[in-house]
């Protein structure tokens, strides 16, 4: 099935802008991305910007080909055909370790922590891998002060400087998604693409965690893909939304959120919708 394009949507050819005079400098950009597993079109042209001091959503329902896109970016999973850029560099071929090097950072739907570890061990492990010395190996790597230096800072960013002690096992849901963010901000990334950080939490760990996520877009560029839509709509600056692999329109919230196709295909705003 081809998803339908609405009137107003943007070229899908062309990276999604938020609209208006473009002053920010774009950080990540993926043109005309697709995925095809023999004839399955997991993702279908799909081109996206990722800007400094922004967060650009990505929505859809399940199987919408945004977990997809996003391991395209990260360079989990290599493009059927596109480009992507970052920091404007042509990483379409670059490894997972070599972008993170070079400035992306990535947090999963699944918490990846080590939990027998303090929640300063994951950061620090986490960041060494920025500050690898594999001809100094008789040092001791947790002496590494540019390692602990960039896990303390990360705890701090966080909010979780007095639980730096803590085992990451034993921290509440919405802690461990924080240490998540955290271990990625160790690595200090200038774009950071973020697979649902909020699912499973409850009212308060989420306020907390869209309040990071708003401090966190100065100096950054964030891609987020979410399911809660109040949550999109609060915080981000533009939204992409994907149905069956395909752009179906891409716009501030507020566009978005008037769009009828987007309406009928996504947030369930039918005419026979009476709820």
């Amino acid at each position: 099935m081809t998803a339908r394009t609405s009137p107003m949507a943007p070229d899908p050819d062309q990276p999604q802008q938020s609209g208006g005079p473009n002053t920010k400098p774009t950080l990540l950009c993926g043109r005309g991305l697709s995925r095809h597993w023999g004839g399955l079109v997991a993702v279908n042209a799909v081109s996206i910007t990722i800007e400094r001091g922004s967060i650009h959503a990505v929505i859809g329902t399940n199987g919408a080909g945004k977990s997809t896109l996003i391991n395209m970016l990260s360079g989990e999973l290599a493009p059927t055909k596109g480009q992507i850029e970052l920091l404007g560099q042509n990483v379409t071929n670059w490894s997972q370790p070599r972008r993170a090097k070079a400035g992306l950072g990535r947090s999963y739907q699944r918490t990846t922590i080590y939990p027998s570890f303090s929640v300063l061990e994951n950061c620090r492990l986490a960041a060494q891998a920025q500050y690898p010395k594999p001809w100094r190996w008789w040092e001791d790597a947790q002496r590494c002060q540019q390692s602990l230096m960039a896990a303390h800072e990360a705890t701090v960013k966080t909010g979780l400087k007095d639980l730096i002690h803590h085992p990451a096992g034993l921290l509440s849901h919405g802690q461990k998604r924080q240490l998540e963010i955290a271990m990625c901000l160790a690595t200090r990334p200038q774009v950071l693409l973020l697979d649902e950080p909020l699912a499973g939490m409850g009212a308060e760990e989420t306020e907390r965690m869209l309040a990071l996520l708003s401090e966190l877009r100065q100096g950054h560029g964030i891609l987020l893909v979410e399911h809660d839509m109040d949550a999109v709509f609060r915080l981000a600056d533009c939204i992409t939304v994907m149905v069956n692999g395909s752009v179906i329109a891409a716009g501030t919230p507020e566009w978005v959120r008037n769009s009828p196709e987007v309406r009928t295909a996504y947030l369930g705003d039918g005419e026979d919708d009476h709820g």
